[in-house]
């Protein structure tokens, strides 16, 4: 039988363990909170760098995914007058150049047929005319700016790809674009398969400049842009392929007017408070 002095030293041994095990958890489960706390500062302020230095503007922007969570209207002003003059090629291409469109690995947002494989003329323009909600908007396809991007657009608008979809983003701050080609209408659809992009380090955008969104390098599918105002601040990697003439972009200015609906205020990016639905896309014969 152990005597009391013994269990007292007993007791006091299984203390001091207690003790030093306690110790040993608190320590860790600060470590745990140190380390959490830097990680979700890393990851808030990584995004907030990402914002401030990147060109955001493409296929699945997280702007028009999201549900607002503080409903504002930003409205359109300083909107340009003069239409942009579109920078030419350095060097003319070829009369003929190879367009590859590759099958990804999403679905398509709404059925077709990708255009065939093989060359396709870069010369000559091609027109086509969105009926929409706010009117005709016309466009002036140039072959000779990106001819893969041309054959694309053709291609879907007399497969009625583009018809009974919606421009799903308007921008009105730092840029001034209409984004649709989306069936969707969330800005994350496709059609399914991408093309390379036909971009040349002198491209510059304005007002009037019809050009491919993207996620990317090489990521272009069937989402597009029209600048109806400031360009700018966008980078040289969105393939012009044609213009938009004055009377449309009018239309597309009172748009911009009535404002867009953005998650919060002086954000200027989000859904067209008047919504721009697109019912056909008939390109001339």
């Amino acid at each position: 039988m152990p005597t009391n002095e013994q269990r007292r030293a007993a007791a006091k041994r299984k203390l001091e363990r207690q003790m030093v095990y306690r110790q040993e958890r608190a320590k860790k489960r600060r470590i745990i909170a140190v380390v959490s706390t830097v990680v979700v500062v890393a990851l808030v302020g990584g995004g907030v760098w990402f914002l401030a230095t990147n060109d955001v503007f493409g296929n699945g922007d997280a702007a028009a995914s999201e549900t607002p969570t503080q409903e504002s209207v930003d409205k359109a002003e300083n909107i340009p007058t003069a239409l942009h003059q579109i920078p030419k090629r350095p060097a003319a291409l070829p009369e003929k150049v190879n367009c590859e469109y590759t099958k990804g690995q999403e679905p398509a947002a709404k059925e077709n047929t990708p255009p065939a494989n093989g060359e396709q003329p870069a010369t000559g323009t091609v027109g086509v005319t969105l009926g929409t909600s706010i009117g005709d908007l016309k466009f002036n396809l140039d072959r000779a700016l990106a001819p893969c991007t041309v054959n694309n657009f053709v291609n879907l608008a007399k497969q009625k790809y583009f018809d009974g979809t919606t421009c799903h983003r308007l921008v009105v701050t730092g840029i001034q674009v209409l984004q649709c080609g989306d069936p969707g209408g969330n800005g994350m659809g496709g059609p399914g398969y991408s093309f390379k992009d036909e971009v040349y380090p002198e491209l510059t955008y304005g007002r009037g400049v019809l050009a491919m969104a993207n996620s990317g390098p090489d990521t272009n599918g069937s989402q597009f842009f029209i600048v109806y105002g400031d360009g700018a601040n966008l980078q040289a990697k969105y393939s012009i392929f044609g213009t938009v003439d004055e009377e449309s972009l009018k239309k597309i200015d009172e748009v911009a007017k009535t404002g867009t609906v953005s998650q919060q205020p002086g954000q200027g990016d989000g859904k067209p408070k008047t919504p721009v639905d697109i019912k056909s896309a008939l390109v001339a014969s």
